[in-house]
């Protein structure tokens, strides 16, 4: 009885944190929590990425070299894609324009994220000879990641949330927040649909981990799987939102842009994993490395006569290696061919 009547008196809602908490002061800084979990969100998918990269056999030295550009790519295209997809905020009769660079106040949308920051990526695998497949596919589960973590700034923001419901799990928001729907009791509860979506991510961080180890996915294999299954979830949580968004009909049925967006994407990723999977068969496992670009190897003889392969790029001659190029004091050379000779016995070896 006694546990009975405790769960009876637990609150069957999901609170909305305080405005206060979705900005506050440093010094004569002000720094804002979605921003703040944005960058939170980038960090660990860094980190993730460079983890994968490395059980590659790659130069971790490269992600952050493709990272410089893809990120603020993605950025810029994240937010393009969301103003001009809810124009009405910025363009509308009631519209502010001055409110478009501000990222902080919410407002990414993932398609433009991912298509203009794979230009950055492509401009950043070009320039450290890596293949923009083989990135990709150590970046997927890392972008999910980050796309799971960013959620949270949607609920410092009250924002993004779904249509009314009485399920236990029902978001509380403000009636004196501006995203609170017009008409609405102000004790209506809604579809925490920023929570969906981040838990949905981040059981698939888990899965293509998971699948990755069983399949090795490869040659944008891993990429594309990551878009056929969050597309497969954004489906239904977008169906579930009910904030301003442009509205598509096709085939007499209207939707929000994105659902359109997301079961496009979906068949497309789809489609290319079948290709992928059935080109594999013939082709096999790809290099991480565009044709000519791979690192240079070297072979040292060591105090007991053996003879050890690395990379040429080290830390000693203060040089850095990027294809089968040497960059030393401004400077680039072609790596030196070196021939590797049987071992022979010295003078005074007093091995048999």
């Amino acid at each position: 009885m006694g546990i009975v009547s405790t769960i009876g008196a637990l609150p069957l809602s999901i609170p909305s944190p305080p405005a206060e908490w979705a900005s506050f002061s440093l010094g004569p800084l002000t720094l804002y929590t979605y921003a703040l979990c944005i960058l939170a969100g980038i960090v660990l998918a860094l980190m993730l990425t460079v983890s994968r990269w490395k059980r590659y056999g790659g130069n971790p030295d490269v992600i952050w070299d493709v990272a410089i550009w893809a990120i603020p790519f993605g950025i810029l295209g994240g937010r393009l894609y969301h103003v001009f997809s809810s124009p009405d905020a910025y363009f509308g009769p009631d519209g502010d324009l001055s409110r478009i660079p501000r990222i902080w106040e919410g407002g990414l949308g993932i398609w433009g994220a991912i298509a203009l920051g794979a230009v950055g990526a492509w401009i950043g695998c070009r320039r450290s000879g890596v293949r923009l497949s083989a990135f990709a596919d150590a970046a997927a589960p890392g972008i999910l990641l980050a796309q799971a973590v960013g959620r949270l700034g949607n609920w410092f923001n009250q924002e993004l949330f779904g249509a009314p419901t009485t399920l236990p799990w029902g978001l509380e928001i403000d009636p004196e927040n501006a995203n609170f729907p017009d008409g609405m009791a102000a004790d209506t509860l809604f579809h925490p649909t920023f929570l969906y979506e981040m838990l949905w991510n981040l059981a698939g961080v888990a899965l293509l981990l998971l699948l990755d180890k069983r399949f090795g996915l490869r040659g944008g294999m891993m990429f594309w799987a990551y878009a056929a299954y969050y597309t497969a979830g954004r489906v239904w949580i977008e169906a579930l939102r009910i904030d301003d968004a442009e509205l598509v009909t096709f085939f007499g049925v209207t939707q929000r842009l994105n659902v359109w967006t997301s079961i496009l994407v979906l068949i497309g990723a789809i489609a290319v994993l079948i290709y992928l999977g059935v080109k594999r068969k013939s082709t096999g496992t790809q290099s991480l490395y565009l044709p000519g670009r791979e690192p240079a190897v070297t072979d040292e003889t060591d105090a007991d006569g053996g003879i050890h392969s690395h990379h040429a790029d080290t830390e000693e001659t203060n040089s850095t290696t990027r294809g089968n190029l040497v960059e030393t004091n401004g400077s680039k050379e072609n790596l030196p061919e070196t021939e590797v000779t049987p071992d022979t016995p010295r003078e005074n070896d007093s091995r048999p």
